[in-house]
């Protein structure tokens, strides 16, 4: 089939680079001259696993093509896959200037029948919205007559995996009163629905709100899971035999109660803000989301508090490593990463940072550039050096099995302040290192 998606960001080009894998012709538009330049050259503006080879061999076999002419585009797919970012608003609603530019653009461009696929993140109703932008530019045109579909089809992709699941995803939310779109929107996406049935069709509105529904809920399991974990650690109780505990049972399982610093990233926090606008809109109280955007904003902050009683308040003039800047694992995005709440209340205290990640070293250098507080190290051994103390803020792979003996003679205080639960807080003592943690008595 002959796809256009508008917006070659995080969810624009995987879902793209995905479709032109099984065989779909795809043009990708972008209003940024530069990325697309770039990705013609073979540079991917972003990290994550799969996708370099995935875009360039694409791309070379012309299934995928990148260029700014929006008229282009719009002739060439059948599908309009909408997929421009939705940036919060002050008032915490997402902001829907890019989307409707881009429904005006189609109607002003096409010239035959589309179905214009709304793939990013949008409040319930944008659907009518984009319906009515494209009616009003097709009108200005006197082709009013001239048939479209729009379709709601959220995507549900985690950073660091999210190849992995537009390959195999567990589910196709497609949402729309058009029987003539279903049928086309299963064409689509077939070759991913060959083992079982993996397509559910709603209504636009439900389909909508699925996307926010389905963020809102994994953001309350790692909020309540965060509020027990505190409250874990004044009982003397340990969170992570906890976390076991409680996963075992099949009602709630073990994903996304992993204590921590809290969330982060493009989605989770942006997301609950524009449900809690949402309901204000209708004259609903979100109490839960209110509770739980608090919790996640609180726990951002515990890591330092612990840090801040160890030393007795006095952190003016100390240095810290710090083992993580991305917000989570496998990817480079720091858009709210605990790690900023923290390297930030630390040089408001006066300290100095040592920082590595094994991805997010440039996005660092792009959002902090020269500080002479923070300094960004070529790897989690030379943030160590001479550092008054180890802080992890982010889960990656190559932290788990560290040289706890480098670490004690590395550091001048032989202490760990671990925002992860990276590891047995017994192994650690038996190093001679004081550990800290999250929901478990400090060792």
């Amino acid at each position: 089939m002959n796809l256009t998606v508008f917006g070659i960001g995080y969810v624009g080009l995987v879902q793209a680079a995905v479709l032109a894998e099984v065989g779909h012709d795809v043009v990708c538009v972008d209003v940024d001259a530069a990325k697309v330049e770039r990705l013609n050259q073979g540079f991917i503006p972003i990290f994550e696993p799969g996708l370099e080879a995935l875009v360039r061999e694409n791309h070379a076999a012309g299934r995928i093509v990148f260029t700014t002419d929006a008229s282009l585009a719009v002739r060439h797919g059948e599908i309009q896959m909408i997929a421009v970012g939705t940036p919060q608003g002050e008032d915490g609603s997402a902001d829907l200037k890019y989307v409707l530019s881009v429904a005006d653009a189609i109607g002003r461009e096409m010239a035959g029948p589309k179905i214009v696929v709304t793939k990013s993140t949008v409040p319930v109703g944008t659907a009518d919205k984009v319906r009515e932008t494209m009616s009003a530019a097709l009108k200005a045109r006197g082709w009013e007559d001239l048939s479209f579909d729009v379709v709601s089809n959220p995507e549900f992709l985690k950073e660091g995996s999210a190849v992995a699941d537009c390959m195999k995803p567990d589910r196709i939310i497609i949402g729309t009163d058009s029987e003539a779109a279903e049928e086309v929107m299963r064409e689509l996406y077939a070759p991913f629905n060959r083992n079982h049935e993996k397509m559910i069709v709603m209504d636009v509105r439900s389909a909508e709100f699925t996307k926010y529904a389905a963020n809102c809920m994994l953001a309350t399991k790692i909020s309540f899971m965060n509020e027990m974990a505190n409250l874990a650690e004044l009982l003397g109780a340990d969170i992570e035999e906890v976390r076991k505990g409680i996963g075992s049972d099949p009602r709630i399982g073990y994903h996304f109660i992993y204590p921590g610093l809290g969330y982060g990233g493009s989605c989770f926090p942006k997301d609950v803000r524009a449900l809690i606008r949402t309901a204000g809109d209708v004259g609903f109280e979100p109490v839960l989301l209110h509770s739980v955007e608090a919790r996640n904003n609180a726990q951002k902050a515990v890591l330092f508090d612990k840090l801040k009683a160890h030393f007795n308040g006095d952190l003016a003039g100390k240095t810290f490593a710090l083992w993580g800047l991305a917000f989570k694992p496998n990817t480079d995005d720091m858009r709210e990463a605990p790690s900023r709440v923290l390297m930030e209340a630390l040089w408001q205290a006066g300290a100095k940072v040592q920082a590595y990640d094994p991805e997010a070293m440039n996005e660092a250098q792009q959002i902090y550039g020269q500080r002479d507080d923070l300094t960004l190290c070529g790897t989690k051994e030379a943030a160590l050096r001479g550092a008054d103390a180890l802080l992890i803020a982010t889960e990656w792979k190559n932290f788990r099995a560290p040289s706890f003996e480098l670490i004690r003679d590395q550091l001048k205080t032989a202490v760990i302040f671990d925002g992860r639960n990276l590891y047995d807080p017994a192994v650690v003592a038996r190093h001679g290192i004081q550990y800290v943690s999250i929901g478990r008595m400090a060792v």
